[in-house]
């Protein structure tokens, strides 16, 4: 929560702003308008006839600091709600403010750098007005400023520039401090853009809050996918944007008491992860690197036990103890002032008592005036010592913090190593049993293919004995087959012959037959023994006879004996089985 002492500085620019005459009054018409803007910045109703309520016994015209006081606390910083954006405050109130102060200057800085100093400047003032800043806060905010640009601190350029300002006054005001910047006293050489990104970066911790920021991929809680965000970290939130230009905000993590942050171990391909979690839900978070999510880890939980322990953000704890410190130094000199007065006074008083005693009492004051000077120097010098001690004890802590980072690192580096090594002397064992195991394998299957091998040695001698066999049995088939051809030619040729006998005796027996019917039948001088003969005849050539042959004898024979008229059977005279024609030609078949 901002306080309302923040609050006033930036309304004190805008009220001097609209003081045309520089008399410390503005008109009403002006504060109804400032009172209407800073009503709506701070999003509280606004009565428009409350100015006019409240200075209605005053008719005098415009109205001055102390007089606009009142109403200001009472209708508008007592209805603040937490909610309001105190950078639109700043902004408005600046545009009031800028042009009349800066207008005209040829600065190396822009319009929003000179913004952002006069908010730093806001911030390190001391609570009075007119709003100034002490040499201790200069100094403080130069080393910030050349610190986040990279740079050395030059004290004695810084000492000679202390004893200008004290030789003239020892205060600078905003506009003072925004010339000092912008006209490179200080930062003499570096590049504008390293001075913009420094004095954002020194903006960004005191005036807005933010303790830590950077580039970090998150979890999402519905689709489950990484996303890569911009964090800034407050010490009661931590919100997350699209890109750092915080143009379009994404989510914000509240932080309480009751949360707590621990690291993760890599999972899903992402590594360097870390968990928020709080009362409702959780977030999963991936740093880039091991150093930045360890930073990220203590700054959470830096946050976390301030917030439990009911303290402020660490640079808002550092001014007010700073400030004490003034206060305290401040208060020591004003009593010894005081003391060295009364003591002037207690001599003064008794100058009168005579010039001995006078003379003693001068010389005594001179001496306490040298022994306070002494004990003044003495405490200045103390005071001296004490702030470089301070300085000398942050740089220990800080490299002790370092050493102990470095420590951390080299620890998880030689914990990594001794996991690798381990995880390797694993992967080599199990690899020299696969190998063993391989090798096993490997040598069974040799064992069955050079059974396979065998075997198919045996298939393939046995099918070459049987194929030799199968070409043996052929080649012999080949012979058997051509000495049956040529047989068989040699029989065709046998038949062809005896076709041709056949044909030259059969016409040799027909013409035999013919001379010897003639003989014996034609003629009339035919006997019975030359007809016996001729069926004797008939009977043998009725072998070679074919059937058509030995009908047409027999019918010729028959008629004959018809007309001869012969009474004796045939079966008396001729074969057994030729009973008659048709007993000759069934003879004649059997024997074919």
């Amino acid at each position: 929560m901002i306080s309302r002492d923040e609050i006033l500085k930036p309304i004190w620019y805008a009220f001097t702003a609209l003081d045309v005459d520089r008399n410390g009054k503005v008109s009403k018409s002006q504060l109804k308008v400032l009172s209407y803007n800073l009503c709506t910045i701070l999003r509280i109703p606004h009565n428009t006839s409350a100015l006019e309520e409240h200075f209605k016994d005053d008719d005098e015209g415009p109205v001055s600091t102390q007089g606009y006081m009142p109403y200001l606390n009472m209708c508008i910083l007592n209805k603040i709600q937490a909610n309001f954006d105190f950078n639109e405050l700043n902004k408005m109130c600046w545009t009031l403010s800028a042009p009349k102060h800066i207008s005209g200057k040829h600065l190396l800085i822009s319009g929003a750098e000179a913004f952002k100093v006069w908010c730093i400047f806001n911030y390190l003032s001391e609570d009075k007005y007119p709003l100034q800043i002490v040499i201790e806060e200069l100094e403080y905010f130069l080393r910030k400023l050349l610190a986040a640009m990279g740079c050395s601190w030059n004290e004695d350029r810084f000492e000679d520039y202390k004893m200008q300002l004290s030789a003239k006054k020892k205060h600078l005001n905003a506009w003072e401090l925004i010339e000092l910047i912008g006209m490179g006293h200080f930062t003499k050489g570096i590049n504008p853009q390293t001075l913009s990104m420094g004095i954002n970066e020194v903006y960004q911790e005191l005036v807005m809050d933010v303790i830590k920021q950077g580039y970090m991929m998150k979890k999402g809680h519905k689709r489950k996918n990484w996303t890569e965000r911009w964090f800034e970290l407050h010490l009661n939130y931590m919100s997350y944007y699209v890109s750092e230009d915080l143009l379009e905000q994404k989510g914000c993590i509240s932080l309480d008491r009751n949360c707590c942050v621990e690291s993760l171990p890599d999972k899903d391909g992402k590594k360097n992860l870390f968990i928020i979690k709080c009362v409702e839900k959780s977030f999963e978070i991936s740093a880039s690197d091991k150093k930045t999510k360890q930073e990220w880890i203590q700054a959470i939980q830096d946050c976390i036990v301030r917030i439990r322990q009911g303290l402020s953000s660490p640079h808002r704890e550092s001014r007010q103890k700073r400030r004490e410190l003034r206060n305290r130094l401040k208060a020591e000199k004003e009593a010894m002032e005081n003391r060295m007065r009364q003591l002037q006074l207690a001599n003064e008083s008794k100058q009168a008592q005579g010039d001995l005693v006078e003379q003693r009492r001068l010389q005594t004051q001179i001496e306490l005036l040298d022994q306070y000077r002494r004990d003044l120097e003495q405490e200045k010098m103390a005071r001296m010592q004490m702030e470089e001690q301070v300085v000398e004890k942050a740089n220990e802590v800080e490299q002790y913090w370092q050493r102990m980072q470095e420590l951390e690192e080299m620890y998880r580096q030689l914990k990594k190593a001794l996991d690798d090594e381990r995880q390797a002397k694993e992967d080599e064992e199990a690899l020299s049993k696969l190998q063993a195991r391989l090798l096993q394998e490997e040598a069974s299957k040799r064992l069955e293919l050079e059974q396979i091998h065998l075997q198919q040695q045996e298939i393939l001698t046995q099918s070459q004995k049987e194929k030799q066999e199968l070409e043996r049995e052929r080649a012999e088939k080949e012979r058997a087959l051509q000495a049956a051809q040529e047989q068989l030619e040699i029989l065709r040729r046998q038949r062809e012959g005896a076709q041709e006998e056949y044909k030259v005796a059969v016409s040799y027996r027909k013409s035999v037959f013919r001379d010897f019917y003639n003989v014996c039948f034609v003629k009339s001088t035919t006997s019975f023994s030359s007809i016996f003969c001729f069926f004797y005849l008939l009977a043998q050539m009725s072998i070679s006879l074919d059937r058509t042959a030995i009908e047409s004898e027999s019918v010729v024979v028959s008629s004959f004996l018809c007309n001869n008229c012969f009474s004796f059977k045939l079966k008396d005279i001729v074969h057994p089985k030729m009973k008659t024609a048709e007993n000759v030609l069934t003879f004649r078949s059997s024997k074919m």
